[in-house]
Order: C-alpha cells, then structure tokens, then sequence
C-alpha cells in the first residue's frame, strides 16, 4: 500500500505545477492589478508607472509565474496589499479558525447524520425512516446562506443565545479562551452541519437497505444469529464503506464551503478573507488561498483512498 500512496503522491506534481499555471494566468486576466484602488488618482502617472516596473508587473508572465511559484515553495506568498503584511502571516491565523470550524463541523455533520441514516435504513418505509427522508429533502434544497441567516437572526439576534461575529473575545487565555473559542464556533458549525449530513444519511440507507438483501445476510438470518448481531456485525460495517470513502473529499468540501459561512456569520476565516480579497483585488492573497483550496482538494481525494484501503483491506488504491 505504501508505494501506491508514494505514486499517487508523485503523481500529484504534475497536477499541482498545471493547477498553478491555471491559478496564476486566471489571476493574470483579472482586471486592474495589485495597486487599482490604492493609487491616488491624482498621482503622477509616470510615478504610477514607475511603481508597476518596481513591481515586476510589466515583465512577461512566465517570468512572473516564476517569480511567484519560487518564492511560493520558500513559504513567500507575498504582501497582501489590502492588509499591509506578508501573505504567510495573515493566513496562518485565518486557516487555523477555518480548521478548527471544519474539524467541529464534521463532527456534528456524523455525529447526526451516522445515527439517522442507520436508523433509517434499518427501519425502512417506517414513519422514523420516512422522517429522516423528509429531513434529509430539506438539508439537501434550502440554499445555505438563507438557512445560515434564519439562524444567526433567530439565536445569534432575537435570543442571543451565540455571538453574532468574530471567532474569540479579547482579553482572554488558558481554558477561558479555548471554551470562548468553542462558543463562537457552535452556531456557525451546526448551521453548515445541519445542511451537511443529506449525502453521508443518502448513502448510509441505501447501502443498509441493499446489504440486507445480500446472500451473505440472509444466510446469517438463517442460521439463527440474531438481528441486531446481523445489523452490528455484517450490514453496518459493509454499509460504512462508502461513507469511509468520502470523509476526504467532505473535509476538503467543508474548507472551500465555509465562504458563505463565514461571510454570514463574520467569522475570521479563509472563506471570508478569500471574498474580501476577490472585492479589493488583492491579487497575492487571492492566488495563494485558491492554491492551497487545490491543494487541499488533491490531498482530500488520497485521504479518502486511503481511508477506504483500511477500512476494507480488498480495496487498493489504482
């Protein structure tokens, strides 16, 4: 398995440098440059034209991609214009909070979805199963940033039950400041894992549902075993493979998902910091989020492989 997972690493170089030639030149065709909206109009345009040499933006693009992507691998992402520091230094603390949301995220996304989709499989066509199938409608077609905003009115607002903004207050440290960090990210993480469990519930029924019906599972039952040994020991752990497999790609979703999340709930994360950037056009903060989002989804797709290799030794990563 180890030298599938080297290739498969090797194999993601290639697809990185395409995924950065890809990033810069959309970058490239963006309109204005780093410096529109910070210029004073009244400037003089020969200065103005000096500052642009100055920066390299009058060079052939290979030579800047290369520029850019040399200085990328050595951790230099740039200065973010908008912000007055170095790229590297703004999203080191904006990934950490959009990590720790994802990583609560994810937990209360199985944390509900895991039980009702067992549930439902197993009871199916029951009013329990037909329930979770209503429930699970609803996650999958209410837009989500109306859902998120019917939720921070309803507690953040009129109960004021959450904070309405902000991931951590002031003034804070030790175990005060992780539990008041904990407390500004349940809204927002409930809002994103109520509307996430639909695909891990659709695909925990259905492969319950198929796995009862299975040679295997009927033979079982023949031979007396009880059900709840049945469900525990053959149906639940066949149906979790598909589930398994997807854990990659939804921590990777949960990432490059939170701009709406974030933006709603002002929460200081990189889905928020990448809107922003995109508005003021702070072209090296762009170029190096959507980077690392790509890198972050190649990475996601080994993970998930991987998951998949050990939770069935059968399966091998092509």
């Amino acid at each position: 398995m180890w030298k599938t997972i080297l290739r498969r690493i090797l194999l993601m170089i290639p697809q990185v440098i395409i995924l950065s030639v890809l990033i810069f030149l959309i970058a490239q065709a963006m309109p204005g440059d780093p410096f529109t909206g910070l210029i004073n109009p009244n400037q003089d345009p020969a200065e103005i034209a000096r500052m642009r040499e100055a920066a390299g933006l009058n060079d052939p693009w290979y030579q800047q991609y290369f520029r850019w992507i040399g200085n990328a691998l050595q951790g230099d992402f740039g200065d973010s214009f908008l912000y007055r520091m170095p790229v590297a230094n703004l999203l080191a603390g904006r990934i950490t909070n959009t990590l720790y949301l994802s990583a609560l995220t994810i937990v209360l996304t199985y944390l509900i979805a895991i039980p009702l989709g067992m549930l439902a499989g197993r009871f199916q066509d029951s009013f329990l199963d037909k329930t979770v199938v209503v429930y699970n409608f609803f996650s999958f077609a209410v837009p989500i940033f109306i859902f998120a905003l019917i939720m921070l009115f309803a507690f953040g607002y009129r109960l004021g039950w959450f904070p309405t903004g902000g991931s951590i207050d002031g003034g804070l440290s030790g175990m005060d400041a992780f539990w008041n960090r904990v407390y500004h990210l349940i809204l927002p993480a409930i809002t994103q894992a109520l509307l996430g469990t639909s695909v891990t519930i659709q695909y925990l029924r259905s492969e319950i549902i198929d796995a009862k019906s299975l040679d295997f599972v009927r033979t079982a039952r023949s031979k007396g075993v009880p059900t709840n040994k049945v469900f525990s020991r053959h149906i639940f752990r066949n149906a979790f493979l598909p589930v398994a497999s997807q854990l990659g790609y939804e921590i990777t979703e949960l990432i490059a998902g939170s701009v709406v999340i974030e933006q709603i709930f002002s929460y200081p994360g990189v889905g928020k910091l990448f809107i922003d950037s995109i508005v003021q056009r702070d072209y090296a903060v762009i170029t190096s989020l959507t980077l690392i989002l790509g890198l972050a989804t190649l990475i996601g797709t080994l993970i998930s492989d991987i998951v998949m290799s050990i939770v069935d030794p059968r399966i091998r990563i092509e």
